[in-house]
């Protein structure tokens, strides 16, 4: 999340339109992009919000430098597939229309460390033209 942040922001500063979508059921992609300040994931959306009244902008957050902050959320760990939460947000954003907007580059914080295929929704559905996996030592990482 730290390096996405930073991506984002120094993309961003160089004057790229900048979408970062936080996929980890842990929701803490966006806390450095925006002061610490915990958005409503697209799930919790979901669940609180009738199909009818969903609107783009309650789920995409406007963070440093102009960066673009979605989260997806997840179910709380050992229930259900997070997985399945990123094919969710994907279908909610493009349905209410992010595709209508001009993003020079969309950033997928997409947690690594565990065996669930939805984790590979960015690149298995498309959304990615260039991946690039980030580790570090640890063990879970590898």
């Amino acid at each position: 999340s730290t390096i996405s942040a930073n991506l984002s922001v120094a993309l961003a500063r160089k004057g790229h339109s900048i979408l970062q979508v936080g996929c980890d059921p842990k929701h803490d992609s966006m806390k450095l992009l925006l002061h610490g300040a915990t958005i409503k994931t697209v799930l919790d959306y979901i669940r609180e919000t009738s199909p009818d009244r969903q609107r783009l902008q309650d789920v995409v957050h406007t963070g440093t430098f102009g960066v673009h902050c979605v989260e997806a959320g997840g179910p709380e760990p050992g229930v259900g597939c997070a997985g399945r939460g990123i094919l969710t947000t994907f279908e909610l954003l493009e349905r209410l229309g992010i595709k209508s907007h001009p993003y020079d580059a969309i950033i997928y914080d997409v947690l690594g460390d565990v065996v669930c295929g939805g984790f590979a929704v960015p690149i298995r559905r498309e959304y990615a033209d260039k991946v690039y996996i980030v580790t570090s030592g640890e063990f879970m990482s590898l």
